[in-house]
């Protein structure tokens, strides 16, 4: 059986797996009241999601966490290796991110209205923590390719810099994707797609631990999906935003191809880009707005877009904007 099949069938069971415990984790989130609150300025359309269940990440982080250790648990009996060490880097970024998030999810819920949650210094200093150990297994533990750049065989060496950049990556693409989940099915579809593609790029390098790991998270946010189309049944919320754009970051650094990062995760770069901008323009103007409203998927829903068609219409260009990265990584 190839790699490729491989990755290709833990996609599927996960997804299948997923799905069927879905309906059920559902069920347990509504009988808690996990209910999601929402923002009074934002899109009036949004007020009917008010209490739909969140902290619904949970629902893709589990079964990969499932699945990775029961590769691992066959690995000590088998005589061939299914997991390799690299892969529980990306696993514990994954699994912390989420508790990160969990709690923030969870706190807010508590308080009852909305924006309440860990206090954004403590959280920005949580995931600098997580982001320091991380860059340090990187680049001292797992010797990862520093950093690679198209049409360039040699690998570049950072020195020093190596971990301030690896901290910055894995913070930055944590809260892009965080930002981009506003929208039913944005952050899904985004998240997967960058996943596959950097799960290509990893099968280039011989990297087969990482395919695998890329293309179970594929299956998982899949499965996810089906919750999440909309109208969402169910929210990831930060629980899952969180931790899926913090892995995606730490598989950006195991293969060296962070670089090709922004191109590959186009939207969520525009959507943090976006929200930058309307904080300035806001505070240089005194006052007015650059966009409609920031992060930049508002503002084309407040310009006459349903959501389906803002979901359909940047996924359509995450999807050109990942082929162009992955062109270039294997160049």
């Amino acid at each position: 059986m190839s790699e490729v099949s491989i990755a290709l069938t833990l996609g599927g069971i996960t997804f299948l797996l997923t799905v069927i415990w879905g309906g059920p984790f559902i069920e347990v989130l509504r009988r808690l009241k996990v209910g999601k609150q929402i923002r009074i300025e934002g899109p009036q359309r949004h007020v009917t999601k008010m209490g739909t269940p969140t902290m619904g990440g949970w629902l893709i982080i589990l079964p990969v966490l499932v699945i990775t250790l029961i590769l691992n648990l066959v690995t000590l009996v088998g005589p061939v290796p299914l997991l390799g060490r690299s892969i529980l880097l990306p696993l514990f970024v994954l699994l912390s991110f989420a508790v990160i998030g969990a709690v923030d999810d969870w706190l807010g819920l508590q308080s009852g209205r909305q924006s309440e949650g860990l206090r954004p210094r403590i959280k920005f200093l949580l995931q600098i923590l997580i982001a320091t150990a991380t860059a340090f297994a990187l680049k001292y533990g797992l010797h990862a390719p520093e950093m690679y750049f198209p049409n360039i065989a040699e690998e570049i060496e950072l020195g020093v810099w190596y971990v301030p950049v690896a901290i910055f990556i894995v913070v930055a693409a944590s809260n892009a994707t965080n930002l981009t989940d506003g929208l039913d099915g944005l952050a899904g579809l985004i998240s997967a797609t960058a996943f596959a593609a950097y799960g290509i790029i990893a099968m280039q390098q011989g990297q087969v631990f990482l395919v695998r790991f890329c293309f179970t998270m594929v299956g998982a946010i899949f499965a996810f999906l089906w919750y999440n189309v909309h109208p969402a049944d169910l929210f990831m919320g930060d629980t899952g935003s969180l931790s899926l754009g913090a892995s995606l970051g730490v598989i950006a650094l195991m293969t060296g191809q962070w670089v090709l990062l922004p191109i590959i995760a186009i939207i969520p770069v525009s959507e943090t880009i976006s929200d930058l901008l309307q904080i300035m323009y806001f505070k240089v103007t005194k006052g007015r707005r650059l966009f409609k409203m920031a992060p930049l998927h508002h503002h084309f829903e407040l310009l006459g877009w349903s959501e389906t068609q803002v979901v359909q219409r940047f996924w359509l260009v995450a999807l050109l904007s990942t082929m162009i990265g992955v062109a270039l990584a294997i160049l």
